[in-house]
């Protein structure tokens, strides 16, 4: 627990109930493990299927973690530009954490990376950024039922919030996601 609220540096900046309800979300997961262990194994790498609409959790090969999806609200094909609502194609790196974001819990994706910005540049077009990985939104316009069946984010890959828990409690800053179609 310790070495998660060291990730989370925004916490003087967080509404005090945000943070309370973070942290009641946070324990209930972790007295959700099983017992007896002595700690939570981290993964070494993230791969996103997209046409499966499954993100798996890595370590040596292993999957440790397998998990629903919903992507951008036009799934097929990669990212080529900014606002075209599609999830890109390729490797990256897991970044920057944000504990209040629009949705439970976000973890930035490292794209553009050099090859969509050279893609993007020789299109005309710009490549787009803000790929997350995220929760469910903090202030729903729909019902749980259509945020689990639709792809619905404008490019990012989302979770239901207890799958962001383990996301966030299972990867670090630099872990490999592999999105592939």
């Amino acid at each position: 627990m310790v070495a998660v609220l060291r990730n989370i540096r925004l916490f003087r900046r967080v509404p005090v109930l945000h943070v309370l309800a973070w942290g009641i979300l946070v324990c209930g997961a972790l007295l959700a493990w099983p017992c007896g262990a002595a700690e939570v194994e981290i993964a070494d790498r993230v791969v996103v299927h997209k046409s499966a609409r499954q993100m798996l959790l890595l370590k040596e090969d292993r999957v440790l973690r397998r998990m629903a999806i919903s992507l951008g609200l036009l799934p097929e094909g990669d990212k080529k530009a900014e606002g075209d609502f599609r999830t890109p194609e390729g490797v990256y790196r897991l970044e920057k954490r944000n504990a209040a974001s629009d949705f439970f819990l976000s973890i930035q994706v490292s794209y553009p990376n050099p090859g969509d910005i050279s893609e993007s540049m020789a299109l005309g077009v710009e490549p787009g950024g803000q790929i997350m990985i995220h929760g469910q939104p903090n202030n729903p316009k729909h019902s749980p039922t259509y945020y689990r069946q639709t792809d619905w984010t404008d490019g990012c890959i989302a979770v239901s919030n207890a799958d962001m828990v383990d996301i966030w409690l299972m990867t670090s800053a630099g872990t490999p996601v592999e999105i592939v179609p």
